[in-house]
């Protein structure tokens, strides 16, 4: 039986097939969500074609089967839902929300990645390639992280941020928010690096007036080098034949102490160890962890 009270999702982007760090975000998202009877859902965030790999995503959810990792439901595949994401926009346009942007990275170089608002103030539509932007009104966004604590965020720091690409691509943040909203998505597990999209996803969940959701952001694996393990570093993809060795090190990764004897068990009775002993207190709150000390 699954409870309505928890809907969890893990949704990972078809750029490549899956490594440990992937699998270890994965696998939080699935232990935290089955042992509250929730529901786990797996989304493909397929909205970026010039950065993915044809078969990928068929890879990563071969993957998360032969890891134990079954989800509920259909997959849900953002590629298809392109006029949802376009009703949204206009939903914002309407609401004066999000303005027309044409500053070029060359223009925003000096700001080192901070947009500075320079066309917040635009209202007619330019005549020229655009992307829209949400005007975040650079509040200061808080929220408490399950994991990580009390959290704050100054908007103004993080700047106004993108919806809508100028080559009319739908941005990660509002896809994000859309679906997670429509899928009724109640818990967010997953990496550090994603927890300051965690409060332009509130910006715009507020703007929308959508559910809030409850996140907890783990500690990301690095290498000796101190990047993280990514498709772009690329990190091994994760075999297939022989997974219960780095099933136990995942659970190691997330504080969870796997008894030796766990490697010798089927990938069900790991995962079902996992379920049962799953405690997401005993997670560091570290922002990463070594890959080397597991």
């Amino acid at each position: 039986m699954t409870s309505p009270l928890y809907i969890g999702r893990f949704a990972p982007s078809p750029t490549g097939p899956l490594h440990f760090g992937s699998l270890v975000a994965a696998l939080a998202s699935y232990l935290d969500a089955r042992s509250q009877q929730g529901s786990w859902l797996v989304r493909m965030e397929d909205i970026d074609p010039p950065r993915e790999q044809p078969g990928a995503a068929d890879r990563i959810l071969e993957a998360l089967e032969a890891y134990g990792l079954h989800w509920d439901g259909e997959i849900l595949y953002q590629s298809q839902r392109s006029a949802i994401y376009e009703d949204t926009i206009e939903q914002l346009r309407q609401q004066q929300a999000i303005y027309p942007c044409t500053c070029s990275r060359k223009q925003l170089k000096p700001y080192h990645g901070i947009y500075p608002g320079l066309c917040r103030q635009k209202t007619d539509i330019p005549d020229i390639p655009y992307a829209w932007r949400l005007n975040s009104h650079d509040e200061v966004i808080e929220f408490n992280d399950r994991i990580q604590g009390h959290q704050s965020f100054d908007m103004k720091t993080l700047g106004d941020f993108i919806v809508k690409r100028k080559e009319q691509l739908y941005a990660y943040q509002l896809a994000v928010c859309v679906d997670d909203e429509e899928q009724k998505v109640t818990h967010i597990v997953r990496g550090h690096d994603l927890i300051d999209s965690t409060p332009r996803q509130i910006a715009l969940q507020s703007a929308l007036t959508m559910n809030r959701i409850d996140y907890a952001h783990i500690p990301v694996i690095v290498q000796d080098n101190g990047d993280k393990l990514s498709k772009q570093n690329l990190a091994p993809e994760l075999p297939l034949d022989n997974p219960r060795p780095l099933l136990v090190k995942a659970l190691q990764a997330l504080g969870q102490k796997p008894p030796a004897e766990l490697l010798k068990g089927q990938v069900e009775e790991i995962i079902h160890w996992g379920v049962t002993h799953w405690k997401l207190s005993n997670i560091t709150q570290s922002s990463s962890v070594l890959e080397s000390e597991l």
